[in-house]
């Protein structure tokens, strides 16, 4: 017969402690990664959070860079408000947001319906139509377009030859907007590329299903394609949106820095440059830069709403 000593009763509620070398060893592994979050944190705070809040509160203020801020309350804002070019420069904007978002993302979903069909030097295409965005947001370009536009440039010539003779667009207030649609949606590559990944996640036996039923092309891209890529289109919308009341560097060179002429195009971002940097009113433009994030706050939330009429889930869906 064999003895066996039991161990005794451990107390109920009561765990082992922990080691500390155990302990030990989770602390040196939780400094370590701050210590390698530590960079991130540190330019965080110091080039993204330390300026919002410091702009928070000269937004409040009367500052121009060279005296001391002076709390004026909702001056700034009241100010804005009333003033002209500011409304101008959001009917610009406006506009720029309305008409180029569209045709960038309907050019861009057209060239990835393209591109998503199988053909030799599938690679090249989608390098080549990718690459205006990757150069597009570039000062040079801004000049380039600057002289396509210009008058009885290329652009004007080949509208002289179909008879239309209407100018150059840069100096012409009707249609200098217009310029600045065409160079955004000449960098479409960016949302094809998302377009492009989204229809390639589309089953195909849903196509082959509707082509049984005898559906065409319109009604297999109208009740398969769409709904199955309104989350990528969802998002294509939102980013695009976003990047679109952003505008300012396509404004700035192709107008000579001059946001005209007749302040056609006084993009909104145009417009807090030249108030906070060219007149120095760092608490007016401060104030008109709190006023745009919670215009495109309040435009996210609206899509965020309305996705629920139109995007549709494959989660969801089960």
């Amino acid at each position: 017969m064999t003895l066996v000593k039991e161990a005794p009763a451990r107390p109920a509620g009561k765990r082992p402690a922990a080691p500390a070398a155990g302990r030990r060893g989770r602390r040196r592994e939780n400094l370590a990664g701050y210590l390698f979050m530590s960079p991130w944190i540190a330019g965080f705070l110091l080039l993204t959070a330390g300026p919002m809040i410091a702009s928070l509160y000269y937004a409040f203020t009367s500052y121009n860079l060279f005296t001391p801020p002076r709390w004026v309350g909702l001056d700034n804002f009241t100010t804005m408000f009333q003033d002209p070019r500011w409304q101008r420069s959001v009917e610009v904007t406006l506009k720029y947001v309305v008409v180029a978002t569209p045709l960038k993302l309907l050019l861009a979903l057209g060239v990835a319906l393209l591109l998503a069909q199988s053909r030799r030097g599938q690679g090249l295409y989608r390098a080549a139509f990718y690459l205006p965005s990757l150069i597009g947001a570039s000062v040079s370009v801004g000049f380039v377009w600057r002289a396509l536009f210009s008058d009885d440039a290329i652009v004007d010539r080949a509208q002289r030859v179909l008879g239309v003779d209407v100018g150059g667009w840069i100096g012409n207030p009707d249609y200098v907007l217009y310029a600045l649609v065409a160079l955004s949606v000449w960098q479409f590559g960016a949302p094809m590329v998302i377009f492009l990944a989204g229809l390639k996640q589309v089953p195909r036996e849903l196509y082959e299903a509707a082509e049984v039923d005898g559906a065409g092309a319109l009604r297999r891209f109208w009740n398969i394609t769409l709904p199955m890529i309104s989350p990528v289109l969802f998002f294509n919308v939102l980013l695009e949106s976003i990047h679109a009341f952003q505008v300012f560097g396509s404004a700035y060179v192709v107008s000579n820095t001059s946001c005209g002429p007749a302040d056609a195009t006084l993009v909104y971002t145009c417009y807090l440059y030249q108030k906070g940097f060219k007149e120095a009113q760092m608490g007016f433009a401060s104030a008109m830069a709190w006023t745009l994030v919670v215009a495109v706050a309040l435009v996210t939330a609206v899509l965020f709403w309305s996705q629920k009429k139109w995007v549709h889930y494959e989660e969801a869906a089960k």
